[in-house]
């Protein structure tokens, strides 16, 4: 990898100009849930991040604590990025976590910057800042202290249903400033689950996720993404998940078709063979001008979802203007609620 001559010892830490130029050290658990996985320790130089000009996101600043994602979900668009690393965007994407370790209080030095204004930030949006190292490098809830302290307005986007354990933090962060969250659910189908997001909490289980928000008085969207061609989006489908996503309470459903950008595209295609062989000439032709679905089938998805939602009773989301906190002291970024740990419509 690009970092190795940065190391500490080659053949087991790794760094890159990615990130600072201390030591990065690589860690494997041997528990089940993080089995074939390696973790690499950095030391990030930033983590307020701007989106590029030429990108459709209706946001211009994220904050990512990883690279990679053992969510290990086919289509992720974000597999190319691993390729920066000298890793492939195949099974290095899925098992080679990159972890921010001092994302919280590099986050925290950065906001109180008097260059920075205080714009909203958004998460989740390249890699799923709730997957399973979360829960044991606990980057996000420093992360949320942080922005709740500086009363800064967030978004988070997820499939993971850890974001329960710091529900108590979020609420605490909406009460002083705009809070945007939406859970990521594409379809409800298991079998197909199973196979293009293997390492995702199942569908209901994120539903559930959003009527925990719900309940606890926090409005939370869903993500109905991606649509897959010819897989998830016939009629009958698009309607199970719809009514799925309007009976635990969500107070948006938006649309997203699949687009398969370079390094998705490829392993994408690759589990298409595999699994439906007789669909690899459709999206072939579906896909033949780039990354994105011809502009007629994106309309013709959007507008089901959209009649389904009004007949079902949801409507679009209304946003509420970002609140100043109150005048006191900062609170600790090790404050961190102890509910049991069990993803956001982009604003």
């Amino acid at each position: 990898m690009r970092w190795d001559h940065l190391a500490e010892n080659p053949a087991t830490a790794r760094d890159a100009a990615l990130f600072g130029a201390d030591r990065v050290t690589s860690r494997t658990f041997d528990t089940p849930e993080f089995r074939g996985m390696t973790f690499h320790e950095v030391r990030a130089k930033t983590i307020v991040n701007r989106v590029p000009g030429a990108s459709r996101m209706p946001f211009e600043w994220t904050v990512n604590p990883y690279r990679g994602c053992s969510h290990a979900c086919v289509y992720c668009f974000a597999r190319k990025t691993h390729g920066y690393l000298d890793l492939d965007t195949g099974l290095d994407f899925d098992s080679q976590i990159v972890v921010k370790i001092n994302a919280p209080e590099l986050l925290r030095r950065q906001l109180a910057s008097p260059r920075w204004r205080g714009e909203h930030i958004a998460m989740g949006t390249n890699v799923d800042c709730y997957q399973r190292a979360e829960g044991r490098y606990r980057l996000m809830p420093g992360i949320i202290a942080a922005l709740r302290d500086h009363a800064n307005p967030f978004s988070i986007l997820t499939k993971g249903t850890l974001i329960l354990r710091d529900l108590e933090l979020i609420r605490q962060a909406a009460e002083v400033t705009e809070v945007g969250i939406s859970v990521s659910v594409g379809f409800t189908e298991h079998e197909l689950w199973r196979t293009v997001e293997p390492g995702t909490p199942a569908p209901e289980r994120r539903l559930d996720v959003v009527r925990a928000f719900t309940d606890a008085g926090i409005g939370c969207g869903v993500l109905m993404a991606p649509v897959l061609p010819f897989l998830s989006d016939h009629p009958d489908r698009l309607r199970a998940t719809v009514r799925a996503v309007a009976a635990c309470g969500a107070t948006s459903v938006t649309p997203l078709v699949l687009h398969l950008r370079p390094g998705a595209r490829e392993w994408y295609m690759a589990w298409l063979e595999r699994h439906h062989p007789h669909l690899v000439r459709r999206y072939e032709r579906l896909y033949a001008e780039g990354a994105y679905a011809p502009k007629w089938y994106q309309r013709h998805i959007t507008r089901q979802v959209h009649e389904l939602a009004q007949e079902y009773g949801m409507g679009p989301r209304r946003a509420e203007p970002p609140r100043r906190a109150p005048a006191r002291e900062p609170a600790a970024p090790e404050t961190v609620p102890t509910t049991e740990p069990i993803q956001l419509t982009l604003l």
